[in-house]
């Protein structure tokens, strides 16, 4: 696609809200300005103004303004949604209640409680009609039926209404007419419904998501609208182009009709940041950890391509979209230090943005992470270009809350703190690289997020990784990965009935399919020659429960066999058993300019601009502290030593050295320099 001129990335957090300007010239500015929980576009709009002063020009030049938001997962999180009604087949009005048999992996088998479904059942209407899981209707849809189902939810005072009849997904007609219906005797209410969020099997799955797009849509939309009108009153007419959890960015027409889509955009835009970093330095194979306040999230990359589930989940909730492949633990900055049963634990839960970490000086007294960091002397006084300034003897006696009771020294407990921390993240990190199949050793550690170079070191060491990228602007990659980021987006169809692969059955379904992924490249207006289309088939044994999704060929034999390759990496071994085809996908992909390279004038390693006391096996060392600004390309330093930056800070531990890449990165290495 052709590069904008200027093109601006706002990412909102639950703190702070980034920003990323650049030019058609390869200049950049950067900004952050406090997030506005009651009116997140107050924020979007108060950040663009920030980098737009810094660069001398106005909204009215902008050629493209993209966005990351968390409304989505906030309102499913927070159980904060619109008020919500569903539409199904009759006989199926306990779906969501009944749910699945999984018990979650962590939770205790004799006292886990079955979340409360987001609809109950008191907002579950039926209507008569029936269509066969091969597509054909048995029972023609009764709108009679339909329209007293609309007088039922008119008396409920919902907002939003979500259809989901059942095998919907082989013949969408009643739904799209049961909608055409509702919209007709409820026109003040959001519709939604399956065919058009989630046509694939598993008539839980598809409910629940189904449901879940219902419940943001209204919050969403008027967002998006609040969003599109603050652009025009600033004086931009240009489209705005949002996050999806897929890695990809889409228009705001189809978030409307999705919302649920950006339900994990915020992490995923910092994988696409992350994934360009790496390979601007010539780096395919990459382990990216994001570590914020309250939570970490981690991802593998392999060969530069980032791995899609539809297997995710957002709080209590699996929500089978598309969406990178990561896990998130409860594990950051925030994330409090309590004794417990006579030991020590850290996390999951977090001191939040207030009163936040002691060290913060907002009030708070309860020892964090960031506060070890601070008592250990790994985090100067002076933040944020020395606009805010540490309270390290309010760090000191937080750490000693824990400390005290222990019996330990203020160091020994501070470095109990970071230790534990740091192996929750490793633990999540040997789930996606050791038990999928992969050598932690043979990737580069990615830390990213405010606090994710304080412990890059640490994690890389625990994983016996030898090398560690820390990005040009680590605390805010997730801006900088929209701007990286490609359209997407993916059109799937179930087959009628799991089993072998019949390619005069699929050809017909694929050539559908692409048309479908065509259509919607043509509505953004991408150009020929930066499409791309992949064909996905997602296969099984028979008898599992899950798919894995691989590359489609015309014929069989192909398909199987990448299937068979695939099992084996993932799991180690493959079955006798017969394999079945239970969906078609098309992705779609509009490949975004190549993200502008930076080249760094070359430099020396500055003068320490100071030196600060850390506590290093036992004894207090004078550590040089440089500005991460002062460093050309191809200057050179050895640990310890800590860079700081605006948005950020960086641990270099002893026994790593580290190189400024032209590109603007870093890569540290274990050794000699």
């Amino acid at each position: 696609m052709t590069r904008p001129n200027l093109a601006v990335a706002v990412d909102i957090g639950g703190t702070f809200t980034d920003v990323a300007l650049v030019d058609g010239a390869g200049r950049s500015w950067r900004a952050k300005t406090p997030s506005i929980p009651s009116d997140p576009s107050e924020a979007f709009l108060n950040g663009i103004r920030l980098a737009l002063e810094q660069a001398g020009t106005s909204a009215a030049d902008l050629d493209q303004v993209l966005h990351g938001t968390t409304v989505a997962t906030n309102m499913i999180l927070e159980g904060k949604g619109a008020r919500t009604a569903l539409v199904t087949t009759r006989g199926f009005r306990h779906v969501l209640a009944i749910g699945r048999q999984d018990i979650p992996r962590k939770a205790n088998l004799y006292t886990w409680i079955k979340p409360v479904p987001p609809v109950p059942a008191s907002r579950i209407v039926e209507i008569n009609e029936r269509i066969a899981a091969g597509g054909a209707v048995l029972e023609t849809l009764d709108e009679t039926s339909v329209r007293s189902a609309a007088q039922q939810i008119r008396g409920m005072a919902v907002e939003a209404v979500a259809v989901c009849l059942i095998h919907a997904y082989a013949n969408p007609d009643h739904e799209r007419r049961v909608a055409e219906i509702l919209r007709e005797e409820l026109p003040d209410l959001a519709v939604t419904v399956s065919s058009d969020v989630l046509p694939v099997v598993r008539e839980y799955e598809r409910s629940l998501t189904t449901v879940l797009n219902a419940t943001v849509m209204p919050g969403v939309t008027s967002y998006v609208a609040r969003l599109e009108q603050r652009l025009t009153d600033e004086g931009s007419g240009v489209p705005l182009m949002l996050m999806q959890s897929n890695g990809g960015v889409a228009g705001a027409s189809k978030i409307r009709l999705a919302p649920a889509l950006t339900a994990l955009s915020g992490p995923a835009a910092g994988v696409v940041g992350a994934r360009a970093a790496a390979e601007a330095c010539g780096i395919a194979d990459i382990i990216t950890v994001d570590i914020g306040g309250t939570s970490a999230d981690i991802c593998l990359i392999k060969d530069g391509k980032i791995g899609l589930t539809q297997n995710g989940s957002v709080g209590d909730w699996p929500l089978a979209l598309p969406m990178v492949d990561m896990i998130t633990i409860g594990a950051g900055g925030g994330s409090l230090a309590r004794i417990k049963d006579g030991g020590l634990t850290v996390g999951p839960e977090s001191a939040g943005a207030r009163p936040g970490p002691a060290c913060y000086g907002h009030g708070g007294t309860e020892p964090t992470v960031t506060d070890a960091h601070v008592a250990l002397g790994q985090l100067p006084a002076r933040l944020l270009g020395g606009r805010m300034v540490l309270d390290i003897e309010a760090a000191k006696a937080a750490v000693m809350r824990v400390a005290t009771p222990l019996g330990l020294d203020l160091e020994t407990a501070a470095r109990g703190i970071l230790a534990i921390v740091d192996n929750h993240m490793v633990g999540a990190m040997r789930v996606v690289s050791v038990e999928r199949g992969h050598d932690p050793r043979d990737f580069t550690l990615v830390p990213f997020g405010g606090a994710g170079p304080l412990h890059g070191c640490a994690l890389a060491e625990l994983l016996d990784i030898r090398r560690v990228l820390i990005t040009p602007a680590p605390g805010v990659l997730c801006a900088d990965g929209l701007l990286a980021a490609d359209l997407r987006s993916e059109f799937s169809r179930a087959m009628a009935f799991a089993g072998a692969m019949d390619p005069a059955a699929t050809a017909p379904i694929i050539a559908e399919l692409e048309q479908q992924a065509s259509d919607w490249l043509d509505i953004e207006d991408v150009t020929p020659e930066a499409r791309r289309i992949e064909r996905k088939a997602l296969l099984r044994y028979a008898g599992q429960g899950g798919e894995i999704a691989v590359d489609y060929a015309g014929d069989r034999a192909t398909v199987e066999e990448n299937f068979r390759a695939a099992h084996k990496a993932l799991y180690g071994f493959n079955l006798g058993a017969p394999i079945e085809l239970v969906t078609l996908r098309v992705h779609a992909t509009g490949v975004a300019a190549s993200p502008l390279v930076v080249n760094l004038e070359p430099g020396d390693t500055p003068a320490p601009d100071e030196h600060t006391g850390v506590s290093i096996s036992g004894t207090t060392r004078d550590v040089p502290v440089i500005n991460r600004a002062k460093l050309g390309a191809g200057a050179r330093f050895a640990g310890p030593l800590i860079l700081t930056q605006l948005d950020t800070t960086t641990y270099v531990a002893p026994g790593w050295c580290g190189e400024v890449h032209p590109s603007g990165g870093i890569l540290l290495t274990r050794g000699n320099a």
